[in-house]
C-alpha cells in the first residue's frame, strides 16, 4: 500500500506511521490527534471540516462574495460534497443503495432551486466548475489508472464482450419501455423519441441536446421546446440508474460469486499482476506526478482526436491509453503512479465533484417538472430492463454479470457526470473505460441511427 505520511516519533521513540496515535498517552496534542483520526466526514477529519465550514460561511457573511479560485472552491466543494455524501449514507435502507452519490447530486441542485445554498456558493461553483471543467480532469485520471491496472487479457476481452450485453439490454430496453408506454396510453412515437431514446442518448452534451437539434429540424419544434421535454427524461433515466447501481451492488456483497468487484471477465493471471503492482507500489511523489501527467497528455491526445474525428475527447483518450497499455508504452513504476492517481481520485474527489455537478448543470426544477407518473413507470420499465437483460446475457458469455449489469446502468446515465454517479452508487469506479464506452458511442450511435430514421420516415 502506498503511504506518502512522513513518521512521528511518539515518547518512547519508536516509529509511527502517523494513522494512529497511541492511545495511552492523554493531553495535548494527543487528544486532539485522536479526534482528527477517528471522526471524519469523508475523507475530512472533523475537526478540519468545521473549520473549513466556518471560513466558507465567514467568507460569505463578512465579503458578501466567494472567490472562485481554486484554492476556495477546493475547500467549498470538499466540504459540502462530503456533507451531502455523508447524509445519503446515513440514511436507513437506501443508504446502501447509491443514496450517497444522489444525495451528493441532487441536494445540491435542490438547494439552489429553493434558494436555501448561499447565492454565493452558487455563482463560485458555477463560475469554477464552467472555467476550469474539472469533471474533464477527473474523468481522465479515472480511466487512465483503471486502465493502466487492468490485465491486458482482461482489457481486450473486456472491450469485445461488453458489446453483447450492451446490445441486448438496449433492444430489450427499447422495446420494453415502448410497450409499457402503449400500456398507459401513450403513441409509439412520442414513447420512444421522448422518453425511451433519451434515457439511452448518452447524457445531455452528446445525448440530450444533438437530440433537440434533430428534433427542430426534423419535426418543425422550437429546439428550446424539445430540449425542454427530452432533458428532464434524462435526468431521471440517470437518477434510475444510480439506483440500479446501488442496488447491483448489494447483490454483489450478498453474492459474491456473481462479481468481481470492478473486474468484467475472471483472468488466470491475476494474481500475477498483483504480485507484480506490489513490487511496484511503493513510489515517490515525482511518480505520482508522472501518473498526473500522463492522464492529462492522454487527454489532450484525444482532444485532438476530437477536432480531426470528431470522437469525443474522452474516447479518443480511452483508446489511446489502450494503446500505451497494451505495447507497454509507460514503465511499471509510472503504471503504479496511474493506479494511485485514480486513488486518490477515487476517493477524495467524487463527491466534492458531485456537489459541483449538482450546482451548475443540474436543474432540479426540470426534474420536478418531468416527475409524472406516466414518465416514472416508463422510465423505471426501461431502464430495469435494460439492466436486467445485460446480466443475464453477461452471464451467458462468462462474464460478471453484477459488473456487466453496472455497465449498463450506464447506458441510461446522464453522460460522463451520470457515469461518476453511477459507479461511485455501485462502488465499482475501476468500470469508468467500459461506462465510457456504454455512454460515449452508445449513445452517439442510438441518436444517430434513431435520427436517421426519423428523418426518413417523416420524409
Amino acid at each position: 500500500m502506498v503511504n506518502f505520511n512522513s513518521f512521528e516519533k511518539n515518547i518512547n521513540g519508536k516509529e509511527s506511521t502517523g494513522n494512529t496515535v497511541t492511545e495511552n498517552l492523554t493531553g495535548w496534542p494527543y487528544n486532539w490527534w485522536r479526534l482528527m483520526d477517528n471522526y471524519k466526514i469523508g475523507v475530512i477529519p472533523l475537526p478540519l471540516f468545521i473549520i473549513a465550514g466556518i471560513f466558507i460561511f465567514a467568507e460569505v457573511l463578512v465579503t458578501g462574495e466567494l472567490p472562485s479560485e481554486i484554492v476556495v472552491m477546493v475547500v467549498t466543494c470538499a466540504f459540502f460534497g462530503f456533507l451531502c455524501g455523508e447524509v445519503g449514507k446515513r440514511l436507513p435502507i437506501v443508504g446502501k443503495m447509491g443514496a450517497a452519490a444522489i444525495c451528493a447530486t441532487f441536494i445540491p441542485s435542490a438547494l439552489v432551486y429553493y434558494g436555501i445554498l448561499p447565492e454565493p456558493v452558487v455563482v463560485a461553483t458555477k463560475k469554477f466548475y464552467k472555467d476550469t471543467h474539472i469533471l474533464y480532469l477527473y474523468i481522465c485520471c479515472i480511466i487512465v489508472g483503471s486502465i493502466m491496472n487492468m490485465n491486458k487479457k482482461t482489457l481486450i476481452q473486456g472491450f469485445l464482450k461488453i458489446f453483447g450485453p450492451m446490445v441486448c439490454g438496449e433492444i430489450v430496453g427499447m422495446l420494453v419501455g415502448v410497450g409499457v408506454g402503449y400500456l398507459l396510453g401513450l403513441t409509439p412515437f412520442e414513447t420512444f423519441f421522448f422518453l425511451v431514446l433519451p434515457i439511452m442518448a448518452g447524457g445531455v452534451g452528446e445525448g440530450a441536446i444533438p437530440l433537440s437539434i434533430g428534433y427542430a429540424s426534423i419535426l418543425g419544434m422550437e429546439q428550446g421546446d424539445a430540449l425542454g421535454r427530452v432533458l428532464p427524461i434524462v435526468m431521471l433515466g440517470g437518477l434510475t440508474g444510480i439506483i440500479c447501481g446501488g442496488i447491483l451492488n448489494r447483490i454483489g456483497k450478498a453474492y459474491p460469486h456473481l462479481t468481481g468487484n470492478g473486474r468484467l471477465l475472471p483472468a488466470d493471471d491475476e494474481v500475477a499482476d498483483k504480485k507484480a503492482a506490489k513490487t511496484e507500489s511503493i513510489i515517490d511523489v515525482t511518480t505520482f506526478a508522472s501518473g498526473v501527467l500522463l492522464a492529462a497528455i492522454l487527454y489532450m491526445v484525444g482532444m485532438i482526436g476530437h477536432k480531426e474525428t470528431g470522437i469525443p475527447a474522452p474516447v479518443g483518450m480511452l483508446f489511446a491509453a489502450v494503446f500505451v497499455k497494451l505495447v507497454s508504452g509507460v514503465s511499471p513504476k509510472v503504471l503504479s503512479g496511474s493506479q494511485v492517481v485514480y486513488k486518490f481520485f477515487q476517493t477524495s474527489v467524487t463527491y466534492p465533484i458531485l456537489f459541483a455537478v449538482g450546482v451548475a448543470i443540474t436543474p432540479w426544477e426540470k426534474i420536478v417538472d418531468a416527475f409524472t407518473i406516466t414518465n416514472l413507470i416508463v422510465i423505471v420499465c426501461t431502464v430495469v430492463s435494460l439492466v436486467t437483460t445485460g446480466f443475464f446475457v453477461a452471464k451467458k458469455l462468462g462474464m460478471y454479470p453484477v459488473d456487466a449489469a453496472v455497465i449498463s446502468c450506464c447506458q441510461s446515465g446522464q453522460g460522463g457526470t451520470g457515469d461518476v454517479a453511477i459507479l461511485t452508487a455501485a462502488e465499482r469506479m475501476e468500470l469508468m473505460p467500459f461506462a465510457q464506452i456504454a455512454t460515449r458511442i452508445g449513445g452517439a450511435i442510438n441518436v444517430s441511427v434513431s435520427l436517421l430514421i426519423l428523418g426518413n420516415f417523416l420524409v
